[in-house]
């Protein structure tokens, strides 16, 4: 499997570059902290596993955005496929059981104990109404980490060009409108990013195709 740090590849390119030596026992109690602290959905679990990577050095930011637009490809449930790829790129097949088992473990049966204790006090007025705040803060994590991940992109597309910059705001717009208005199926929308870009750099001038 290639490695996601050459900037200067394509997406799917690799090359090795040094990284900070992680242990298996290290990926394992580093994802189930995170399992643990896996409270407000997905966008806060894949918060914790980016600001996890990019704090110890494992990836950096573009390399976290370039494996998560990877992962995007492939079906499956993308929190499992970011957690796999991260540890294949660090410890490769022991490495992906370290990090998955590390995850899932304490979610699970944090899941599992949260949903029996909830079904004796989802009656509760206080119960109802705190999970009624609890949609607003967690569309927030959505947008945050929306953020987080689409700024380094578009940062490192700007320092390329401005029609780089447009290209990626095109496609970028684009994708919410198919999937919010049109109800686009995600992998429909993915398949039509890839057109628009490839067809998009293939009009540019050779010297704004490449990558810095």
């Amino acid at each position: 499997m290639q490695h996601l740090s050459d900037r200067s590849a394509p997406l799917t390119s690799i090359t090795e570059r040094i990284r900070p030596h992680a242990g298996l026992l290290e990926l394992f109690a580093a994802y189930f902290w995170i399992g643990i602290q896996s409270f407000g959905g997905g966008s806060a679990t894949l918060f914790l596993i980016r600001q996890a990577c990019i704090t110890r050095g494992w990836l950096d930011e573009v390399e976290f955005t370039r494996a998560w637009a990877l992962i995007q490809i492939a079906p499956g449930i993308n929190l499992i496929k970011i957690t796999a790829l991260v540890g294949y790129e660090l410890r490769g097949w022991p490495g992906v059981v370290a990090a998955v088992a590390g995850l899932v473990l304490p979610s699970g049966c944090v899941t599992a104990l949260m949903t029996a204790g909830f079904s004796a006090v989802r009656d509760v007025p206080a119960a109802r109404a705190a999970m009624r705040g609890v949609l607003p803060a967690t569309i927030g994590i959505s947008v945050a980490i929306a953020a987080q991940m689409g700024l380094p992109v578009l940062r490192l597309a700007r320092r390329e060009s401005n029609r780089r910059l447009a290209a990626h705001v095109l496609v970028l717009v684009g994708a919410a409108l198919l999937l919010a208005v049109a109800g686009l199926s995600p992998a429909l929308v993915l398949l039509a990013a890839g057109a628009v870009t490839a067809a998009l750099l293939a009009v540019l001038p050779s010297a704004l195709r490449r990558e810095p």
